[in-house]
């Protein structure tokens, strides 16, 4: 099903009470919770690249304070 999103499922769990035909609103349920898991497991993985970038910029400056420290000038080569 091509770009079926939380919002279209949920929309047919109302038709379902609407119509009172709860026939397959067990089905609906398990797509509902298959696409939260998605979504929380995306923002995970979203909040997980933007602490590696903090960190990554704090290495860096480490970095260049150490070089700085130890009288090495910073190449333009280094990353």
């Amino acid at each position: 099903m091509p770009n079926r999103t939380m919002c279209d499922v949920l929309d047919e769990m109302r038709v379902c009470v609407k119509n009172l035909n709860f026939s397959y609103i067990l089905s609906l349920v398990d797509e509902a919770q298959v696409y939260a898991a998605r979504m929380e497991s995306k923002l995970y993985t979203i909040k997980d690249f933007e602490f590696l970038e903090k960190e990554i910029k704090r290495l860096e400056k480490k970095k260049v304070s150490l070089k700085k420290d130890a009288g090495e000038e910073e190449s333009r080569w280094d990353l």
